[in-house]
């Protein structure tokens, strides 16, 4: 691999508000060459999540944040091409922490760890970036785990057209519950109610969130999935169900705020009807995600589950391609094709 150019973006400065070009530099530097005990992996797709935007910034969160001048922090999905490690042979699909560029160290004690795709799933390699990876163990862990629905229950999903509640909401289906998904456009709830199977779909952006929440959940809440935080989650509150229970994933309509927003004014719910409300991070699962992603697999080959990817050609494309995930243009799992598939 001698002579080879890696492309790369580095975090140039911190946002204030939404993601801007300055923030993020383009670079070029010669790809690594792997020391013993590494391996030197070409990143083939790059996940783009929402927390990209809160690892830019300098917030108290569950990482250290991205250091300024430092690659921009991503998962990937990729092969190995070099290898010094007896655990990797080379053309091994391996999948990790390798950030925002084309090449990357891997293991060994200057590279990001790397696991091996399982071997016995015949996937589509984005899959393992959606449902097969960290979105879909968010979802099978966030809700059984923590949201711990039984039969019957009304489970309400925020931002239920997205990578993550797409999976919670047909999750639930499985399970035997009710699924109410909260989506911004017509388009997608026509996707919840039809090709996704959940009960009813609520438009945030058009709907009277209460009126709404009151058609589509006749017996109340009593689990919600929450990944947008501001007045869907203050809503849903004056809705939930003695005991019922809120996954707290995300709050993606805070992360671009430029000053802390208040609420929520319902907050007093959660003591009235004694509501478990638990912060949820995937990555506390790690251990366990073969569970999730070997059910999660089967749920698909069952045709009981499904899925979609919006593949954007071009890491040179991945700045402007993150703001789909703020303004709702995403059809499902966001994913960057970095390079050809091996």
């Amino acid at each position: 691999m001698t002579n080879l150019i890696n492309r790369q973006f580095c975090l140039a400065s911190r946002p204030v508000g939404y993601l801007k070009e300055e923030n993020l530099v383009f670079r070029e530097v010669p790809v690594p060459q792997p020391s013993e005990g590494e391996v030197l992996v070409r990143v083939v797709y790059l996940s783009l999540d929402p927390t990209n935007r809160i690892w830019m910034s300098n917030m108290d969160q569950y990482m250290p944040p991205v250091e300024l001048d430092a690659v921009m922090r991503g998962i990937t999905l990729g092969v190995v091409e070099e290898s010094r490690n007896p655990k990797f042979a080379k053309g091994d699909l391996v999948t990790g922490m390798l950030g925002w560029q084309e090449y990357a160290l891997a293991e060994g004690t200057t590279g990001s760890a790397v696991r091996k795709l399982p071997r016995d799933m015949n996937a589509p390699l984005p899959a393992f970036l959606g449902p097969l990876g960290l979105t879909g163990c968010t979802a099978y862990f966030g809700l059984l785990d923590v949201g711990k629905p039984s039969e019957g229950d009304t489970v309400v999903v925020s931002a239920a057209a997205g990578a993550v509640g797409s999976i919670v909401g047909q999750i639930a289906k499985i399970k035997g519950c009710r699924a109410v998904g909260i989506a911004g456009s017509a388009e997608k709830c026509r996707l919840l109610t039809g090709e996704l199977g959940f009960d009813a779909a609520i438009n945030y952006k058009t709907d009277d969130l209460l009126a709404a929440l009151d058609e589509a959940c006749p017996d109340g809440i009593d689990v919600y999935f929450e990944n947008v935080g501001g007045k869907i989650l203050d809503a849903v509150l004056t809705r939930m169900n003695l005991h019922a229970r809120v996954v707290l994933c995300g709050l993606i309509s805070q992360y671009n705020a430029t000053r802390p927003k208040p609420g929520p004014f319902n907050f007093s719910q959660i003591l009235m009807k004694r509501v478990h409300l638990e912060g949820f991070i995937v990555l506390d699962y790690i251990t366990r995600w073969p569970e999730a992603i070997h059910a999660i697999a089967g749920w698909i080959d069952e045709g009981r589950m499904h899925y979609a990817v919006d593949i954007v050609e071009g890491l040179e494309n991945a700045p402007a391609a993150l703001g789909k995930l703020f303004d709702g243009t995403n059809k499902g799992k966001l994913i960057i094709k970095v390079s050809e598939e091996p």
